[in-house]
């Protein structure tokens, strides 16, 4: 059920001298009225390298929207790992603001950050990161046998997100016995299998022919459109950049929008 909110608008008939104020109710849908998913205000964060000081994010800010798609993009070593490692809530900065659904992770405690973590959001990296001794099957549904669900329930919970990147026929297989590019599916399904509301994707095609790299961005691009996921991911090919739309590129510590 969609719910609206009413605001009562007034409005005063009869011309600029005078005239009756009358009243009438405009509806706004949640589009219109709902807050930012995610707001970086002022992060900064430092890390100490050979005895120096090195501040990779310096004041940085960044909004989005819930079910927004953007690249982040940025030399070697500009922070854009760092960044995303925030937004995973893998790293705290040392200072700003964090509102992730209106909650201050950067202040919340350390159990908080892990419930939003594991029920909110979900990861895809460049290394696969599957479990050579288990089945596609298995490697989606091991985060929800952590969770505390049954093997049956976590098995199938974990086949349907296979259903939903296309490998299903491949749910027994082991990863020795799949290509580059459906294992990197199956780390897609593991990723979606807490139901996340963010996927976040460091270098998802970097290790991946054109084609492959290819496919995998649309099956991401897909869970976007289709699902209304909020999908981000840090990436140095600008062609996939250029297809996610939004690209934010990390430079001098900074987020800055960029155009064209």
């Amino acid at each position: 059920m969609t719910v609206e909110s009413v605001t009562l608008v007034l409005v005063r008939r009869g011309g600029p001298g005078g005239g009756n104020l009358q009243s009438f109710a405009m509806t706004q849908s949640p589009a219109m009225t709902r807050a930012p998913l995610i707001v970086l205000e002022d992060i900064c964060r430092t890390y100490r390298l050979g005895g120096q000081s090195l501040r990779v994010l310096d004041h940085a800010c960044l909004t989005l929207d819930a079910g927004e798609r953007c690249a982040i993009v940025g030399a070697s070593g500009s922070g854009k790992s760092t960044l995303l490692h925030l937004l995973g809530l893998l790293d705290r900065p040392e200072s700003g603001r964090f509102l992730f659904a209106g909650r201050d992770m950067a202040r919340a405690s350390a159990d908080e950050r892990a419930v939003t973590r594991n029920r909110r959001i979900g990861f895809v990296f460049q290394s696969f990161h599957l479990l050579p001794r288990l089945s596609a099957l298995d490697n989606v549904a091991l985060p929800l046998r952590y969770r505390g669900q049954s093997r049956a329930q976590a098995r199938r919970q974990a086949r349907f997100q296979l259903q939903r990147v296309g490998l299903s026929d491949r749910a027994e297989y082991r990863p020795a016995d799949l290509s580059g590019g459906q294992c990197q599916r199956v780390a897609i399904a593991r990723a979606l299998a807490g139901e996340p509301s963010v996927i976040l994707a460091d270098e998802p095609t970097g290790n991946l022919d054109g084609a492959t790299a290819k496919e995998i961005m649309d099956a991401l691009l897909r869970l976007n459109e289709t699902h209304g996921l909020t999908l981000v991911v840090v990436t140095h090919d600008e062609g996939l950049a250029r297809r996610l739309g939004r690209r934010l590129r990390v430079r001098d510590g900074r987020v800055e929008e960029e155009h064209g």
